[in-house]
């Protein structure tokens, strides 16, 4: 891992508007932002000779070269779980840095409302995960079928152990519309919430209510990765990976980690703060803005704890009144909005949006932002990234 530290950069961003029905196929999208990213970078198809992708995406490489003439691929990958974002980031990197490829693409494209897909995924029913098979038939014959219904069980033992009222997890979703309703490309521009529209949302399974878990989109985002000494010839100022990492314990289940000593914690998320700030030479303290995982609010609280944001079981108190989190606060969380306002398409919005504060062009800017941390995976396998604008 210290072969990347400080030698690969994010040069080129592309992000499609986000909407309930893109009128698009997934393929359409990725090509789209792709060229995107590589316009933002002054970069040609031809220069591209990596990707990286999620592995349920079913946009896979061959339609991708095949449809925008990219001749020269020497190198190519995909990562899987919620930890995907960060974790594609670092495979990019590592590839880059290890002189295997020069410009890698790392992309995504989901029509995850509208389902408007040529197939549903990479992975058919006869390629069942072993998690899969373990939550379909364990799990789901007690009646434990839905994601929030996984979650759940964690954020009522959390609520237990630290004495947390439900309400208390509503500033998190409150800051992100907060912050999503300054991005004209989101899903809720101008549409902010209070207090009170919290309260009344629909209690989906208990403690979650319906704004405590992410809007589905269709959207499709793009980054271009390639060495720090090739960033300083592109026209964007480079977002600098000072640091990433994976981590799964013997107990990581996809936000099924109940047989672990403690199920009010996310150790993995722990174990890649622990790795990022090492590598990075930073602490927590140094950090100007976070993009943390908010498929579901509650698990927000939870990884400002793991991070090292503020002791264990004082999350929720840290997000109260929302002022700490917040643009203008102490450490302003998802500045785009990230899946709970702006739209979910499995945290990689989280990554354009780094680039953007690290670059100063992001709707919900922060004043002279050098550090920013991306968290992928709560609840599940983790990862995570430090960004910087100095190497």
């Amino acid at each position: 891992m210290n072969s990347i530290e400080n030698k690969t950069a994010i040069v080129g961003i592309g992000i499609t508007d986000f909407s309930k029905d893109s009128e698009r196929t997934e393929l359409y999208m990725a090509c789209q932002c792709i060229q995107e990213a590589l316009d933002d970078a002054g970069l040609t198809p031809e220069d591209i000779d990596g990707l990286v992708k999620q592995t349920d995406d079913a946009t896979d490489e061959h339609a991708v070269t095949s449809s925008m003439g990219m001749g020269n691929l020497t190198y190519f990958g995909e990562c899987r779980w919620g930890a995907a974002p960060s974790a594609m980031i670092m495979r990019a990197a590592m590839g880059v840095a290890a002189g295997v490829a020069n410009y890698i693409v790392v992309y995504r494209a989901v029509n995850g409302s509208s389902k408007r897909r040529m197939i549903a995924s990479m992975r058919g029913p006869g390629q069942m995960s072993t998690s899969d098979l373990l939550q379909w038939t364990f799990h789901a014959s007690f009646g434990h079928m839905s994601d929030a219904g996984r979650v759940a069980m964690i954020m009522r033992r959390y609520m237990h152990e630290f004495g947390v009222n439900s309400d208390q997890f509503g500033w998190v979703p409150i800051a992100c519309r907060e912050h999503g309703a300054r991005n004209p490309n989101g899903m809720f521009y101008e549409k902010p919430l209070t207090f009170e529209d919290y309260l009344k949302s629909k209690m989906v399974v208990e403690p979650l209510r319906r704004l405590d878990y992410y809007e589905e989109a269709d959207a499709a985002a793009a980054l271009v990765v390639t060495t720090t000494e090739r960033a300083k010839d592109l026209g964007q100022r480079p977002a600098y990976v000072l640091s990433s990492a994976q981590h799964m314990l013997a107990e990581t289940e996809e936000l099924t980690s109940y047989y672990r000593p403690s199920i009010s914690s996310l150790p993995e998320m722990g174990k890649v703060g622990n790795k990022i700030f090492a590598m990075a030479g930073v602490a927590p303290k140094d950090i100007d803005c976070v993009q943390l995982d908010d498929s579901y609010g509650p698990f927000v609280p939870m990884q400002l704890e793991e991070l090292g944001f503020c002791e264990r079981g004082e999350g929720t108190e840290f997000c109260k009144g929302g002022d700490r989190i917040r643009l203008g606060g102490e450490l302003p969380l998802n500045t785009s909005g990230g899946s709970l306002g702006e739209g979910h398409i499995h945290g990689m919005n989280h990554l354009i949006e780094a680039v953007r504060q690290i670059r100063g062009t992001s709707t919900a800017q922060v004043k002279d932002a050098e550090l920013v941390l991306v968290a992928s995976g709560a609840g599940g396998p983790a990862s995570g990234l430090i960004l910087g604008g100095k190497p």
